[in-house]
Order: structure tokens, then C-alpha cells, then sequence
């Protein structure tokens, strides 16, 4: 992940029309029924800190808040779109930041279940309370697949790559992590150049990241792009993009 600082956004994306849903009535009332009892103020407030005050914390403890999860989600019915986006945005709509991390969960668990029709909540979700601790799993594990199943969303990468929100730019970077022989390298090296001057620690960041896992697959196209690019990249994402070369 990433341990750079920099404010969050403090005008998102205007949120997409928050549609009904049985399933995520059901989910949100057990959710934040069975959360609370959890909560730990005094660890809350060191996780608040730790993420420099984007959103406050219950305080649980990973582990335990995936239990607590699976309790809610128990016999439950598998969700359709409409349902994921009804459970995701009500989740961005509570103020501490464990019911977030559930609804990145829950997408990641069905991001197969959802169409590109999917895509203006995933950048709502993106841009509303950004911080890396949502964004670089969504990337990853939903905007990927999304972007894997619908090769058309292509064109959408491309235009967020050159958002004005350093978090949208991020989601585009990162989108390909998990694709290994399947990246589309053309986009991966584009991607990176065309924000090779980005100012911020997270952007650098992502370019490294990207990159570096990349490499994993392929570490001579690494090693070769990033030899011809030194001279426009910044020394944060050469360091990143080369650790394990």
C-alpha cells in the first residue's frame, strides 16, 4: 500500500442514485447492528490517526471484522448489480470507515456479478472519503475485473488517467496489478509517462507499484521502459518500479 500524506478530497463525486434493494436492507441493518458491539475507542482512535484523521474508525481489529462480516452475510442470497451498488453506496453513506472496508469486501467477493453499468458508483466510491486503505483494493479487485470482462471500458481508463482527482489517476495505474500476462503494456507504459510528472506521493507511488508487479511477469520490459524513462520519472517511482530487479 502506501504511507505518503496528502488531504482527501473534499468534493466527490456526486453520488449516483442510491437504488433499492431487499438484500442490502437486510445487510445493512444486521451490519451495523452487529458492528457497534465490537467498537474499541481506544484502538479507533489510533486507527484514526494512523489514516490521518479521512474518516473515524469503530476499532476492529481486522480479523474480528471479518467474522462479524460472515455473521452478517450468513444465508444471505447472492447479490445482482443493483445489489452490490445499493450495499456499496449505503456503506460509503456511514460515517466510520469499517463499513467502507465491508463494502470493498463485498465487492471484491462479487465484482464478477456487476456490468460496466457498475462503473460511475465504483468512481463515486473512488472519490468520496479517498484515502489508499479503499481505493487501491477497489482498484485492483474491482475496476480489474470490470475492466477484464468489458475490454470497452478501455476508452474509460483512458480518460480517468487524465482526471484533475489524483485518486481517479490512481484506480487507472493500479487497475492492472492482477493481470500479469494479460496486461495490456502499451497502457501500463503509457499510463505511467503521461503522469511521470505528477507532483503527489501517491501518484509516483502507483507508477512504481504498477511497474514493480509487473515486473514480476515480465522484468526485462520492465527493466527496459524504465531505462529509457529515467530521465522522466521520478526518482520515488525508479526506486518502487526496480526493488526487486
Amino acid at each position: 500500500m502506501s504511507d505518503g500524506a496528502e488531504t482527501a478530497r473534499d468534493t466527490p463525486e456526486a453520488a449516483p442514485g442510491l437504488p433499492g434493494s431487499a438484500l442490502a436492507d437486510t445487510v445493512l441493518e444486521r451490519l451495523t447492528a452487529l458492528y457497534p458491539t465490537a467498537a474499541d475507542p481506544v484502538r479507533a482512535r489510533s486507527a484514526a490517526a494512523y489514516m490521518k484523521d479521512v474518516a473515524p474508525f469503530l476499532g476492529i481489529p481486522t480479523p474480528r471484522r471479518r467474522e462479524l462480516s460472515r455473521t452478517v452475510l450468513a444465508g444471505t442470497a447472492r447479490p445482482g448489480e443493483v445489489d452490490c451498488a445499493a450495499i456499496a453506496l449505503r456503506c460509503w453513506e456511514l460515517p466510520e470507515r469499517e463499513y467502507q472496508y465491508f463494502a470493498a469486501d463485498y465487492l471484491r467477493r462479487h465484482a464478477a456479478r456487476c456490468s460496466s453499468g457498475f462503473l460511475p458508483v465504483l468512481r463515486h466510491l473512488v472519490s468520496t472519503v479517498p484515502w489508499w486503505d479503499t481505493v487501491d483494493l477497489l482498484a485492483a479487485h474491482v475496476a480489474g475485473p470490470l475492466v477484464a470482462a468489458d475490454p470497452a471500458l478501455r476508452q474509460d481508463m483512458d480518460a480517468w488517467i487524465e482526471d484533475d482527482d489524483l485518486w481517479i489517476v490512481r484506480t487507472a495505474l493500479l487497475h492492472q496489478l492482477r493481470y500479469k500476462e494479460a496486461t495490456d503494456t502499451g497502457r501500463l507504459f503509457g499510463y505511467c509517462l503521461r503522469r511521470a510528472g505528477h507532483p503527489d506521493f501517491f501518484i509516483r507511488k502507483a507508477i512504481g507499484w504498477s511497474l514493480r508487479e509487473y515486473a514480476k511477469t515480465d522484468p526485462e520490459a520492465v527493466r527496459e521502459f524504465v531505462d529509457g524513462a529515467r530521465g522522466r520519472l521520478s526518482p520515488l517511482s525508479v526506486r518502487e518500479a526496480t526493488k526487486h530487479l
